[in-house]
């Protein structure tokens, strides 16, 4: 695994050398070609100049930030490393705040966070035990992509992950969405939609969360590069029943879904005994 980012996580005079790694794996999307129609030709993109029109290569490309119509100033890679900001190179803990303050709407990414050599084990797992027994989360700061972005710093097993956090300017009010208008809730459907939730509980791991139409679309490839014909499946569509109905409909189809336990019988517990019994009488 490469890491993107090499630094410290600092809290108060604690400081740990880390190194940060993309926790998502992209490798595992399908990605498609742009081919020619006519004779499957892969299709290029030239980096051309609009104002000469001529093709350049990736050497001769630089970055501009435009100020006024047709006018840039050129930022080098010498010019970003000259801003001198903390979180270039240390994620300076500013606090530990409960999990439940951070909505749901604000992350962003995951990352790792590993220790930077030998030397940095001892305190990097120091604060992942810390931030376990304490039930908090650490919030800090750091530059990464050209931007600095503010993370949340979480123990998951014996690691460290880093969340990458969208700031609360850029999420949009949910008071914008159509037809929030506060609706009372009928009590008897309540009561019912309560009833199927406790009915349909279980644990994460008990879920099956494979991405089913990436699978498909890998089927329906390795069909087409074997010349054979692909089956549509046609999705049912279940007639509209009022709320009432279906949440009682859903209830019993839950409950019929659960294995009923098993009645101990004591049987195996006899067998056991005579078997005890034969061997006795066998031995005198």
């Amino acid at each position: 695994m490469k890491a993107i980012w090499k630094g410290h996580i600092r809290f108060s005079l604690v400081t740990i050398p880390v190194l940060i790694y993309n926790a998502v794996d992209t490798e595992q999307a399908i990605r498609f070609n742009l081919l020619h129609k006519d004779d499957d030709g892969l299709i290029g993109y030239d980096k051309r100049c609009k104002k000469c029109n001529k093709v350049v290569s990736s050497e001769a490309i630089v970055k501009g930030y435009k100020y006024e119509p047709d006018r840039y100033v050129i930022v080098e890679k010498e010019d970003l490393e000259k801003i001198n900001l903390r979180s270039t190179k240390i994620i300076e803990i500013e606090g530990f705040i409960d999990t439940k303050e951070v909505r749901p709407t604000l992350y962003e990414a995951p990352y790792y966070a590993g220790p930077d050599g030998p030397v940095a084990v001892k305190a990097y797992s120091l604060l992942a035990a810390a931030l376990r027994e304490s039930g908090k989360m650490g919030i800090g700061k750091v530059v990464l992509h050209e931007r600095e972005d503010v993370v949340m710093i979480a123990p998951y097993e014996n690691a460290v992950v880093l969340y990458k956090l969208r700031s609360p300017r850029e999420i949009r009010n949910i008071n914008e969405i159509p037809q929030l208008d506060g609706k009372s809730v009928d009590k008897e459907e309540l009561k019912l939609a309560r009833s199927l939730v406790d009915s349909m509980s279980t644990t994460l791991d008990k879920i099956d969360l494979t991405d089913k139409y990436h699978d498909a679309l890998r089927a329906m490839i390795e069909a087409k590069i074997e010349g054979k014909e692909i089956v549509t499946v046609e999705t049912e569509e279940k007639p509209v029943v009022d709320i009432l109905t279906a949440l009682r409909q859903s209830i019993e189809q839950a409950k019929a879904h659960k294995k009923p336990m098993e009645k101990a019988t004591g049987k195996k517990k006899t067998v056991a005994a005579k078997e005890a019994k034969t061997k006795s009488r066998a031995a005198i």
